[in-house]
């Protein structure tokens, strides 16, 4: 079985990371294989940024996501690029509070998740992040939380190693109440 995930939003809100800990969780944890890639725009903080998985239970043969079967949207932007390109059936998770998502025409699986504002509830935006792969986590099971906690150990500074791990308690929390509301339909990601 292969997925490809994308990961989408702004220059500093942890786009990139998001693909690094996932990659080492799957590759190092879950015995799966994976291969990011990555794009910015033109400014550093601010600009559209996106990462992008393709993961495999064999050798990932293609690099690059054609039809991302996941897509996580944390700005508006981000969401008016990628959700066109999303995989009929496809799981979009996306920043409640920042991304307003076209009337939902049932052709994709839609998840709203408030992550910056759990973030801050925790202590500081910054940690949306990881807010967001404990959702992405819960709802695709495509990898364990157990090996999205080993992963990060030097993705995330040792300081805030404890509360990085709580952020995605909470967002894995979260995931699972979104589910209850709204499973996946075949219970796999296309």
């Amino acid at each position: 079985m292969t997925w490809e995930v994308r990961f989408s939003g702004f220059g500093g809100q942890g786009i990139v990371r998001c693909a690094l800990i996932t990659g080492k969780a799957l590759s190092m944890y879950d015995n799966k294989f994976a291969t990011m890639t990555q794009s910015f725009g033109p400014e550093a903080r601010g600009g559209a940024c996106s990462s992008q998985l393709v993961i495999s239970e064999s050798r990932v043969l293609y690099p690059y996501v054609t039809l991302p079967g996941v897509l996580i949207a944390l700005s508006q932007d981000a969401h008016d690029t990628y959700e066109p390109k999303l995989h009929d059936g496809g799981v979009l998770i996306y920043e409640a509070d920042l991304v307003k998502p076209k009337e939902d025409t049932g052709r994709v699986q839609m998840y709203p998740a408030p992550v910056t504002r759990m973030a801050e509830e925790i202590g500081n935006r910054i940690f949306a992040n990881l807010v967001t792969l404990g959702c992405f986590s819960a709802i695709t099971r495509i990898v364990s939380p157990e090996a999205m906690k080993k992963a990060l150990p030097g993705l995330v500074p040792d300081r805030f190693l404890a509360v990085n791990e709580k952020a995605f308690d909470r967002g894995y929390e979260f995931g699972l109440e979104l589910l209850e509301g709204k499973p996946l339909v075949s219970g796999d990601v296309p």
